[in-house]
């Protein structure tokens, strides 16, 4: 991983590590099976579970999308630079390492702001030698930050994919998350894309496991419409087969093999 200056002042500033307070991304991990977590992360972990025992599953098909998406922008799409916001904790199927399989010469910036995130960072997300892979600690609500970061390992006259996988949620304000992404966007040339899928409010057991999650867990999580996930790609042309549920699009093998959908829906869009 190329050692920037951004990790290094991350590891001054960030905030401390807090294990008695439940975090999104040790509680993302908990449900994909991994061991990045503490107990309080568990412990809301089961609460969802208990209330919706399919999200572990949904999780590992969010994450199978998220795989797909970026196999496709480093191959059929030719992208070769991806800025990942809110990558959370390492697990199977980076996006370095997806990318990077399909080109090998891919650099990849990570973003996050979670002091555990930040502390496996450095020891897992390792890129091949002819690419390069890297780790901002910085906000998502801080573009101009990310941007700047970024740079030094991006090149941003040239595309890039904007990755923002389960994290545009944590947004409540439609008209926010719009600007979030246009700051970023707006900085990017044509050619470049925005992948991305969110949680959305087509069932009433997704919407009461979002409750269990907001009364405890830290940052809250807000559910749009397939709809409303739709408007955060305006401006950009959308890539077949559109919003759909995270395992309608482009999915591997036959239709015949196909899972159900889930109420995790996603887009890919590119910039004219």
């Amino acid at each position: 991983m190329v050692d920037s200056p951004a990790v290094a002042s991350g590891e001054q500033d960030r905030p401390k590590l807090d294990t008695g307070v439940p975090q999104t991304a040790r509680i993302w991990n908990y449900l994909l099976g991994g061991k990045d977590n503490f107990a309080a992360d568990r412990v809301v972990g089961d609460q969802i579970i208990s209330t919706l025992p399919q999200l572990a599953e949904n999780a590992r098909l969010s994450r199978a999308y998220l795989a797909r998406a970026v196999r496709h922008l480093a191959g059929e799409a030719g992208v070769r630079q991806f800025l990942d916001i809110g990558t959370g904790l390492p697990t199977a199927d980076n996006t370095h390492e997806v990318a990077q399989a399909a080109a090998p010469d891919a650099r990849i910036v990570y973003v996050d702001n979670d002091p555990l995130v930040l502390a496996h960072a450095r020891a897992l997300l390792v890129g091949t030698p002819e690419g390069a892979t890297d780790y901002v600690d910085a906000d998502l609500r801080d573009p101009g930050a990310i941007l700047r970061e970024a740079s030094r390992t991006l090149d941003l006259g040239k595309p890039v994919a904007l990755i923002l996988m389960g994290i545009l949620g944590h947004i409540e304000s439609d008209e926010e998350a719009k600007s979030i992404i246009d700051s970023i966007m707006d900085k990017l040339p044509s050619g470049s894309y925005l992948a991305m899928y969110d949680g959305s409010d087509t069932s009433e057991a997704v919407t009461e496991a979002v409750r269990i999650w907001n009364i405890s867990a830290n940052p809250r999580y807000h559910l749009r419409s397939p709809e409303r996930i739709a408007g955060l790609f305006q401006g950009l042309d959308l890539v077949e087969p559109g919003v759909v549920s995270v395992t309608r699009w482009r999915p591997d093998g036959g239709s015949d093999t196909l899972p159900a959908e889930i109420d995790q829906y996603c887009a890919v869009g590119r910039k004219p």
